[in-house]
């Protein structure tokens, strides 16, 4: 495997470049507009910064002035004094240049300086934005995408605008006033040799469009690449466990490999066809520099021109070529950060998972009650995954759900909780539809202990107390008693000052559960949902906290999702899904008496537990 490193990278032009060249001249302009639209959204987040950018560009006003005063002075220089061998004034005309190349070279200071400000301000913003939307972004947007390409977007492409606006936008500004300018003083004077400067103006717009077509795409290309190995990077890492469990380390390098080619591949065009500019525009360059002198020295030798002229001409051939040079290399520039700039804004336009609530209900007080009419769902449009559930609940009651994997235990508490919506039929707490109630105020009431715990990087107390963010400290070490946690918290290093990582390395995964068992307790909530929430704990431990959580749930409306069927058998409601449907309700013991699916899923259970299964 390691032989693959080191095998000699065939360069391949890769197919998307092919396949963009083959579309329709439809979508290449639907696209260019884009490109518009995403410098457009750019310019507001730029626009914030108002008076830095008019001091920015009032220095490169100043700075391209100064630069095109510089060689007037220079050529004047010649004419009246070194070809008239005369030195009355001259050195007061080199103190001045002195002078100039100074306030020149600290205008330049002053418009980076200000420009990096502007720069980290607005990615700043930017980056702030984005963080905040993707809060406001409901679960199925997170299920369908790779958390590290997520990041990507949040890191490199915001990065990738923030270093462009660090250099392009004033070297944009800088290169179209020089250009200006010199044109302008060009004409002045000699129109003649003006358009002789001129005509190397078509061969750049030619070059420049035929490889800022081919560009455009590859960098946009380059930066999904990288999204997608930095998501793929993110997921091998965190998985490592099962990639070493099931000794699969040769084809994840194997993707890797094939990911980093496919980078490897857009990154290698975007830069060799982007690298051919500033080999033409040195080429034209070189080319006006010589048609300038050559003529120039014609009109000299006949006194049609002086020598000054010819020497402010020449040094104003090259400010003439080297602004568009500079727009060339910075344009595509600008390309790589609009191409990271759509990235972020396409997740910025995503829809919120709170859009137009501010008509909905506060619910200030939660009884318990709820009710599901005739709900049905499907994770895909294809099919569903519940259909046409009736239940009824009443406060201060536990439920409970039961069934094979894949029944839609999970998706029950998925839709209770609003983080997918129904497709047909509606879910009703105390009487009131869910669809009418404010998402946050109704999850304020909501206490969950999911299959999978979760822990910030933080101590002890701080991850407890997530649950109320306002608790004291002896609120959080009540609940971790209440939790059975408070004894194994004391036997770390620092009891509730321990620092624990996202993987909560240091502590069994049982521990992590009576943690997160305890941050329910601190919530408090009106309706508390287990979702297996005993399943990673062994059995000692899981009756230590069995009178805890019985204690928590009075008085409460609790549904609970367990495999373990004799954590439920105390349960008021049992509901029995079955392929998304539910085929039984009623007690434990009721459910045995009909000698039904309960019954047999009862027995099997029982069966496994005798074989220590």
């Amino acid at each position: 495997m390691l032989n693959e490193f080191k095998r000699p990278f065939q360069y391949k032009k890769p197919f998307v470049l092919k396949q963009r060249e083959n579309k329709p001249q439809r979508k290449e302009k639907a696209k260019t507009k884009n490109y518009r639209q995403t410098i457009k959204r750019l310019w507001h987040f730029l626009s914030n910064n108002k008076g830095l950018l008019f001091l920015v560009l009032l220095m490169v006003l100043i700075s391209s002035v100064l630069g095109l005063l510089g060689p007037y002075l220079v050529g004047m220089s010649i004419d009246n004094y070194i070809v008239k061998k005369s030195t009355d004034g001259f050195f007061t005309l080199l103190i001045g240049l002195a002078g100039i190349y100074a306030a020149y070279s600290l205008s330049l200071w002053f418009q980076n300086y200000w420009m990096i400000g502007i720069a980290q301000n607005t990615v700043f913003e930017m980056r702030t934005k984005l963080f905040k939307h993707l809060h406001k972004l409901p679960i199925p947007f997170f299920d369908k995408r790779q958390h590290g390409e997520l990041m990507s977007r949040i890191t490199n492409d915001i990065e990738n605008v923030s270093s462009t606006l660090n250099s392009s936008v004033i070297q944009i500004f800088s290169s179209i006033l020089t250009l200006v300018g010199t044109v302008t003083v060009m004409l002045w004077l000699s129109p003649f040799l003006t358009l002789l400067t001129l005509v190397i103006v078509p061969l750049m717009f030619l070059g420049m469009k035929w490889i800022t077509k081919r560009t455009g795409v590859l960098f946009k290309e380059q930066q999904k690449n990288l999204g997608e190995l930095n998501g793929f990077i993110e997921e091998t890492i965190s998985g490592q466990r099962i990639i070493k469990t099931f000794s699969q380390e040769n084809k994840v390098i194997q993707e890797f490999l094939e990911k980093g080619e496919r980078l490897r591949g857009a990154g290698y065009w975007a830069q060799t066809y982007s690298g051919f500019i500033p080999k033409v525009m040195n080429f034209l360059n070189n080319l006006s520099f010589a048609i300038i002198a050559g003529i120039g020295g014609i009109f000299a030798l006949k006194g049609w021109i002086s020598i000054g002229v010819i020497v402010i001409f020449t040094e104003y051939a090259r400010q003439f070529t080297r602004p568009l040079n500079d727009l060339a290399n910075q344009f595509n520039t600008l390309l790589s950060a609009i191409a990271g700039a759509e990235r972020v804004f396409e997740i910025l336009d995503e829809d919120d998972e709170f859009p137009n609530e501010s008509s909905l209900q506060e619910m200030p007080i939660v009884n318990g009650e709820v009710e599901f009419r005739q709900v049905s769902f499907g994770y895909e449009e294809d099919g569903n995954t519940i259909r046409n559930v009736n239940f009824h609940v009443l406060p201060g009651e536990t439920a409970a759900f039961v069934g094979p994997t894949g029944a839609g235990k999970t998706t029950m508490i998925n839709l209770l909780s609003r983080f997918y919506e129904v497709d047909s039929g509606e879910i009703l707490i105390d009487g009131k539809p869910l669809t009418g109630i404010k998402k946050e105020s109704l999850r304020k009431h909501m206490g969950f202990v999911l299959q999978d715990s979760f822990l910030f990087q933080g101590t002890v107390m701080e991850n407890i107390r997530y649950g109320k963010l306002d608790a004291s400290d002896n609120e959080v070490i009540k609940a971790a008693k209440m939790a059975n946690a408070h004894s194994f918290i004391m036997r770390l290093p620092n009891g509730y000052n321990t620092l624990l990582n996202q993987d909560g390395n240091g502590i069994s995964q049982g521990q992590k559960q009576l943690l997160s068992i305890a941050r329910a307790f601190l919530a408090n909530p009106s309706i508390l949902i287990l979702d297996e929430a005993t399943s990673s704990i062994d059995t000692v431990t899981e009756l230590k906290i069995q009178e805890a959580l019985q204690e928590l749930m009075k008085g409460r409306t609790s549904f609970v999702i367990a495999h373990r069927l004799n954590t439920i058998q105390n349960a008021d409601r049992i509901f029995v899904l079955h392929e998304g449907k539910i085929i039984e309700e009623g007690t434990h013991q009721s459910l045995l008496k009909q000698k039904g699916f309960y019954f047999q899923l009862h027995g099997s259970k029982r069966e496994a537990a005798k074989l220590g299964c």
